[in-house]
Parts: structure tokens; C-alpha cells; sequence
């Protein structure tokens, strides 16, 4: 259960393209919430509550240093949406595997 909630908030968080685009920022290294908010035009509450979100998912630490507060990526690692989406993946990739398989099959059939 508690592996679902983080998955769902990984998924969540990772739903919109402004919280994508912190992160890939912060990929970079860390940030102030000003520097992250310039690119977007949105305002400094705006990009806050992005980033609470990724807090919340483990994506994103923040540390208040004098004034400003300090982004960083999250100790959290995408581990868990990877190991679920490659499952689906080779789900997936196994039934169409196997449609292939028997449209093969039926072809030879007709001839």
C-alpha cells in the first residue's frame, strides 16, 4: 500500500509539464524558487506550490538558506514508476509479440 501511494505520487507529480520542467532544471543543479520561476513567467507562489508537490513526492528537497529557499533534486528515485512501467512495457510487448505471431501464422494458413 504505502508503495502504491508513492507510485501515485510520483505519477502525479510527474503529470504536469511545469513540474517536469523543475525537475529537469534542477537536473542541472540547485536552484532558488526565483531562478525557477524567470523561464516560466509565473509567480513565486505559483512555482512554490509546483514544487511543494514534488517535495511531497520525494522528487524535490528544499532547504531555506538566509532568505531564499534551495531546490534540489529529491532523494526519491523514479525506481518504483520504472519497475512499473517496464513491467507494463514487457507486458505489452509479449501480447503483441503473440498477435504478430498468430497474424504470421494465419497468413501461411491462406497461401
Amino acid at each position: 500500500m504505502v508503495q502504491q501511494l508513492a507510485l501515485d505520487r510520483a505519477f502525479a507529480a510527474l503529470a504536469d509539464e511545469t513540474r517536469r520542467g523543475i525537475l529537469t532544471r534542477l537536473g542541472d543543479g540547485p536552484a532558488t524558487i526565483t531562478q525557477l520561476a524567470e523561464p516560466t513567467g509565473m509567480t513565486l507562489t505559483g512555482i512554490r506550490k509546483h514544487v511543494d508537490v514534488l517535495e511531497v513526492a520525494g522528487l524535490v528537497t528544499t532547504e531555506k538558506v538566509g532568505r531564499v529557499r534551495q531546490c534540489r533534486l529529491g532523494t526519491e528515485r523514479l525506481d518504483d514508476a520504472m519497475a512499473w512501467i517496464t513491467f507494463y512495457q514487457r507486458l505489452w510487448e509479449r501480447r503483441l509479440d503473440g498477435l504478430e505471431a498468430y497474424f504470421t501464422l494465419a497468413k501461411g494458413t491462406e497461401s
